[in-house]
This record gives structure tokens, C-alpha cells and sequence, in this order.
């Protein structure tokens, strides 16, 4: 249990956590957004009508399922937006359309006339004004041994069993994708080098996200190489 922790980030902060799946994007949610008394705002996983069709034939479902998840996070944005108070967001739009989208396209299961689609409509939504950048985007990185453990552990049946071929994929495009990131300031975890179910590592994530935010110079932190 992680007590809540005495901070002076702004009320309507957007703490947005990013990473490969199975990083543990959504744990940490939980727990920051508890320590910090802000809202999580989680990615829509549930009910996603596409999911299991997706892992089952990439080709014929990726765009349904990218437009689907780009729907849904657009309103989630305009529900941060509108309640103007500080959010822990699970998982960036910046993501998708960086990294999934392009992932696809890549690999040939978007056309060129889909993916010219998909991100025309992006960049609309961030030129909406109901679309709040971060404050701080929360880098959760690690091993690739130590992710493809934790999706081994989780159990989610398509997870487990989609090649691994495509996780290393991910995981490259993911350690590419964080050095094109200029939307705000990113704070970078190692997943080998913190516990977020220990107070004292808790702490120390709050008093960086802090110091990113007071210190709009500071591009970038990694913290485990602070606490090195």
C-alpha cells in the first residue's frame, strides 16, 4: 500500500505514461495517481470490439482497431480537457499514431491510403483546442527479457501467443520513437531499477515529475542513472 505522497505539481497537471505493452504502464497509473490524489485515465481495453479480431489477422483489422483506439482517445482528451483537474494518463495518443500505426503500415497491414487517412485525422485532433499536451511524459523502459517475463506471467491469451518477433519489433521502435519525442519533458524509468509497490521509489518519481515541471530547460531525466 502506497501512502499518499506531499507534492507541488499544478492540480490540473497531465502525467502521461508510455511504453511497450506489458511494461507496466497500468500499474503505475494506479499507484501515481493514488499518491498524487489525481484522476487515472486508462486505455480503453475491455469491450474493445477489435482486439481479438486484430491479433487474429493483423491485415485485415489493424485499421478498425487504430481508428477505434484514436476515436477513443480523443475523448478522452476532451474529457481532461473540460474537467481541468490533474490526470495520470495510461498510454499516449502520440504512441499510436508513432509507433502502432506506423508499425503497421511498415509491415504491410495498412495501405498507404489508410495510413494517409489515419494520420490526417490525428493531426487534426492536436490542432483541436480540447487536446491537452503532458506535462511530463513517463518513459517505462527495461530489458526486453524482463517485458516478454512480465507478458509471460500476465497470461493474456493473444499476448502470449503473438510472436515474439513482433514484441522485439515493438520494443526497437519504442527505444527509436522516445528520441523523436519533443512534446514535453520525459522522464525515463527502467523497469529493472525501481518497484512502484516500495514508498521510497514512489517518492522519487513524484520529486522528478516535480523537477521536470519547475524546470521547463530540462528535456529529459533518467532516473535511474540519478540514482546510479
Amino acid at each position: 500500500m502506497i501512502n499518499s505522497v506531499d507534492h507541488d505539481l499544478r492540480e490540473n497537471s497531465l502525467i502521461t505514461l508510455a511504453g511497450t505493452v506489458g511494461v507496466g504502464k497500468s500499474t503505475l497509473t494506479t499507484v501515481l495517481s493514488d499518491a498524487l490524489a489525481f484522476t487515472p485515465a486508462f486505455e480503453k481495453v475491455d469491450g474493445n470490439p477489435y482486439l481479438e479480431d486484430y491479433y487474429d489477422d493483423f491485415q485485415k483489422w489493424s485499421f478498425h482497431l487504430q481508428m477505434y483506439f484514436l476515436a477513443e482517445r480523443f475523448k478522452q482528451q476532451k474529457t481532461m480537457h473540460e474537467q481541468n483537474i490533474g490526470y495520470v494518463q495510461d498510454r499516449s495518443i502520440y504512441e499510436d499514431v508513432g509507433i502502432f500505426a506506423q508499425l503497421q503500415y511498415d509491415q504491410g497491414n495498412m495501405t498507404q491510403r489508410d495510413f494517409n487517412t489515419y494520420h490526417s485525422l490525428f493531426e487534426a485532433m492536436v490542432m483541436n483546442p480540447y487536446f491537452p499536451k503532458p506535462d511530463v511524459l513517463i518513459f517505462i523502459d527495461g530489458r526486453f527479457e524482463s517485458i516478454m517475463d512480465r507478458i509471460q506471467k500476465r497470461g493474456r491469451e493473444m499476448e502470449v501467443n503473438t510472436p515474439v518477433e513482433y514484441w522485439r519489433d515493438l520494443y526497437n521502435r519504442y527505444k527509436s520513437w522516445i528520441h523523436t519525442f519533443h512534446e514535453c519533458p520525459i522522464l525515463h524509468l527502467d523497469i529493472d531499477y525501481y518497484d512502484c509497490h516500495n514508498q521510497d521509489s514512489v517518492e522519487k518519481i513524484v520529486k522528478a515529475i516535480e523537477h521536470l515541471q519547475k524546470n521547463r530547460d530540462v528535456r529529459y531525466l533518467n532516473l535511474s542513472e540519478t540514482n546510479a
